[in-house]
């Protein structure tokens, strides 16, 4: 932090009994002091003025006095080691008119330099500029990681393809495993500066709150239990409430307060709550994440929203910038959020917010022509592919919900609220051959959901398999921006039916 012994002129002060002539004449002679300190021995006693002096100096009478007859008594008077920032705020406040005249920097009450409205002015302006520079420079630099990122896990999944060696996959695994995690900081830094410069993305649409707290809790059993952490999700108000809400941000919003609560909770119960209440035309969120760790202190639940909390474990700084961009988030909806210890053991965070009621919308819709806004479901089992996938139909103007494995693809897509579900194929419990294959079965119009491969694997008869179990495209990993949004348009012209061979050829050359 800048303080003012840093842009202090320490030029040599003037005895207030020396002469107003004599004083002009030092003036004449350095063209560049804007200000000169009156002393006393080392004891600042009051400020010459260049500018107020020499307009007095044209009267001859004057020249007659000292200096001590016609400097301004009262200045303004700091210690050198003061932070500029708090220094001028402090000024602004006490006595604005004083900052123009300028200041005295003094140590243990001695004289040490004087400064400038023009000093502190430049100095704040300096710093605004290297903080823009700084800025961009960072958002430069993290575009320019997230590629070769991408590609050290594009590698890595191939590597894994062509190995089966237990020690070689371990090692996969975890080139995979951290830079999914190293994309995901760029994602949520990126995320946040757009959020403090005012640029928040939000893209409500309706949805069904009872399904988006069945999405939560899908979506952290498995870890919570592997953690020995009992998850319990519940909700509260009427199973049919639709509000329209960006799903995407509310899931990141409990993902990030679940995720905290699971970095610190080593065994035990989390419960994540969700009410509901109407009120006219709108819907009231009241919402709460509870824990029993230990570990939380009042000073550090007072920052528990700031990335910059020095509470926060080697680990957690994403879990953090997460945190700050729901806060934001809340605070833009006219919402709160806040964190407090239990009564018992634990903290609770407790968050509220107000959005418009809405209306499911019927199955029955006709899709609008191409190029609209499109739901997508991403089945992957692996992170970093979807984040890119994530990522690219963002770019795309479409909106996205995210599961891990076919399991969690059936369960998802039996609600047919989805436009297209962009589907791997090699995952644990279920592969994405054999979710193809469960989802056509439903009947009805959740089974005529376009489904595009996403895999590696894009051999003929690779995609002939593919195609017989009901898919309308495939698109090879790694993901060409360009091929995923020709597969997306073709298959959201399919209008719910199987493609023709022509439109199957062109989606297998994707």
């Amino acid at each position: 932090m800048d303080t003012l012994d840093q842009l202090i002129d320490r030029r040599t002060p003037i005895d207030a009994g020396t002469s107003c002539a004599d004083a002009l004449d030092r003036f004449i002679r350095e063209p560049g002091a804007l200000a000169l300190a009156v002393v006393d021995g080392a004891t600042p006693v009051g400020l010459l003025a260049r500018d107020s002096f020499l307009v007095r100096m044209e009267n001859p009478e004057a020249a007659r006095l000292i200096v001590r007859q016609v400097c301004d008594p009262d200045p303004l008077i700091a210690d050198v080691s003061c932070a500029v920032d708090d220094f001028l705020q402090d000024a602004m406040t006490k006595s604005p008119g004083a900052i123009l005249s300028g200041f005295i920097a003094v140590e243990s009450g001695r004289y040490v330099g004087v400064g400038t409205a023009v000093d502190l002015l430049a100095a704040r302006a300096g710093r605004s500029r290297q903080r823009a520079q700084t800025a961009g420079f960072l958002s430069r630099l993290g575009e320019e990681i997230v590629s070769p990122l991408q590609e050290i896990t594009a590698a890595a999944e191939r590597l894994r393809r062509l190995s089966s060696r237990d020690d070689v996959l371990a090692q996969v695994e975890m080139i995979e495993l951290q830079g999914g995690a190293a994309l995901g900081l760029l994602q949520s830094a990126a995320d946040l500066q757009r959020a403090e410069r005012g640029q928040r993305e939000h893209s409500p649409e309706p949805r069904r709150v009872q399904d988006l707290m069945d999405e939560v809790e899908s979506r952290w059993r498995a870890r919570a239990e592997n953690g020995g952490v009992t998850l319990l999700c519940s909700y509260d108000g009427d199973p049919d409430c639709v509000a329209n809400l960006d799903s995407a941000w509310f899931h990141k919003m409990l993902d990030a307060l679940i995720a905290h609560a699971l970095n610190h909770v080593r065994s035990g119960v989390i419960e994540a709550s969700l009410k509901t209440r109407k009120a006219d035309t709108d819907v009231i969120f009241e919402g709460r994440v509870r824990d029993n760790a230990s570990s939380h202190t009042a000073a550090y639940l007072k920052q528990m929203f700031s990335p910059s909390n020095p509470g926060f474990e080697k680990g957690e700084m994403g879990v953090a910038m997460d945190l700050a961009l729901a806060a934001r988030h809340i605070g833009a909806l006219g919402g709160t959020i806040l964190a407090e210890q239990n009564v018992g053991a634990g903290a609770s965070v407790a968050f509220s917010f107000t959005t418009h009621a809405a209306v499911v919308p019927t199955a029955a819709v006709e899709p609008e022509q191409t190029g609209r806004r499109a739901h997508v479901l991403v089945v992957d089992d692996n992170a970093t592919n979807r984040m890119v996938v994530e990522a690219l139909c963002e770019m795309f103007d479409c909106s996205t919900e995210s599961v891990t494995d076919g399991v969690e693809a059936v369960e998802a897509a039996r609600h047919g609220r989805f436009d297209v579900i962009l589907m791997d194929i090699k995952m644990p419990r279920m592969d994405g051959v054999t979710a193809t294959r469960e989802i056509r079965a439903f009947g009805g119009p959740a089974s005529l959901t376009p489904i595009i491969a996403l895999t590696a694997n894009a051999d003929p008869d690779e995609v002939r398999e593919y195609m017989q179990a009901g898919m309308q495209g495939v698109v090879e990993k790694p993901i060409k921006p360009e091929r995923l949004l020709d597969a997306l348009e073709l298959a959201l012209d399919v209008d719910g039916q199987e493609t023709s061979d022509g439109q199957q050829a062109a989606a297998a050359a994707a």
